[in-house]
């Protein structure tokens, strides 16, 4: 089992700035890719950004791309989520997720569903 925690949420400002964490714990030996998924108010959810085991490739949707950086930092069990620039479209519950099977970020894409665990989630607005 992984468990995911994600924090840093908030309320901000259109054009303002913010970090997302995600800690995970539990069997992190057999974690490999780890995403963040977002769900806007009465949507499905969506793909937003993706990250390798070793953190070297990451994918990124085009509503985000140049705009949100991901990151991990493996010694510290930590991932990252840094959103510059928001928009009021960015606003959503950000869910963490990770996979113990080992794809490719864009397999993602069009499958979210598939990650394996999911933390709890944390509200991002962002207001005009």
């Amino acid at each position: 089992q992984v468990q995911l925690v994600e924090s840093g949420g908030g309320l901000v400002q259109a054009g303002g700035s913010l970090r997302l964490s995600c800690a995970y714990s539990g069997e992190i030996f057999s974690v490999y890719g780890m995403g963040w998924v977002r769900q806007p108010p009465g949507k499905e959810r969506e793909f937003v950004a993706h990250i390798s085991r070793t953190g070297g490739v990451t994918l990124y949707a085009d509503s985000v791309k140049g705009r949100f950086t991901i990151s991990r930092d493996n010694a510290k069990n930590t991932m990252y989520l840094q959103m510059n620039s928001l928009k009021p479209e960015d606003t959503a519950v950000y869910y963490c997720a990770a996979d113990t099977v080992p794809r490719s970020g864009s397999y993602y894409v069009d499958r979210v569903y598939d990650y394996g665990y999911w933390g709890q989630g944390t509200q991002v607005t962002v207001s005009s």
